[in-house]
């Protein structure tokens, strides 16, 4: 598999575990057992699902970046991420938070978003 390949792939594991730590802390309320947690017990739950987020992040970036022998530049390797991000972002609002909508304005947004990651690959 190409270093570019495995980095998005560890890239999209990656951004799952934060997704969940940042924000599936907030459909803890309808399971039973999280429901009396404290603020401080959700952050440690929180912190604890984002070091995997540290499992796969490190080793993309280090298998992407051109300087360790990867195919994208520092630049590059980070538009890469955000847009990654933005649609795991996406789909697990969609899927686990039910009550959002995907609407025009968000699709006009990827595109633009299509466009920036065109613009930083042109050479």
């Amino acid at each position: 598999m190409s270093r570019g390949i495995s980095t998005v792939l560890l890239l999209i594991l990656s951004n799952t575990f934060m997704t969940f730590a940042w924000y599936g802390h907030l459909k803890f309320r309808e399971m039973n057992w999280f429901q009396n947690l404290g603020l401080i017990s959700i952050v440690l739950l929180s912190w604890g699902i984002a070091l995997f987020e540290y499992f796969f992040q490190v080793p993309a970036n280090r298998l992407g970046y051109r300087e360790y022998g990867g195919p994208f530049s520092l630049v590059e390797l980070k538009v890469v991420q955000e847009v990654i991000t933005l649609m795991v972002f996406t789909l697990f609002t969609l899927l686990i938070f039910k009550t959002e909508t995907f609407r025009l304005n968000h699709l006009i947004g990827f595109l633009f978003l299509i466009l920036a990651v065109y613009f930083i690959f042109k050479k």
